[in-house]
């Protein structure tokens, strides 16, 4: 089974995703957007989703972690709680 391990900020809007992407851009801190901005409970660890396997997330979440580049902020990706700022740690 593939696992991963991945980072997001959830925001309500896509402009917002926008700014913080561009933010991030250039350079701004993962962490600190994180835990300023985003509407998940995981930003109390910065954004750090863990360690989880394929599948567990919903598809378009899957799709960037398990098919994009790692260690590169992908997004605005859209899903049904709002758009996502993902960045892909690991995956096996």
């Amino acid at each position: 089974m593939p696992r991963a391990c991945a980072r997001h900020i959830l925001v309500k809007t896509k402009e917002e995703a926008d700014k913080l992407k561009q933010l991030l851009d250039k350079g701004a801190d993962f962490s600190k957007l994180a835990k300023q901005h985003s509407i998940c409970p995981s930003k109390k660890n910065g954004g750090s989703l863990g360690e989880f396997n394929k599948g567990d997330m919903v598809k378009a979440f899957d799709d960037v972690v398990f098919k994009g580049p790692l260690l590169k902020v992908q997004g605005p990706v859209k899903t049904r709680f709002g758009y996502h700022l993902i960045e892909t740690i690991y995956r096996n």
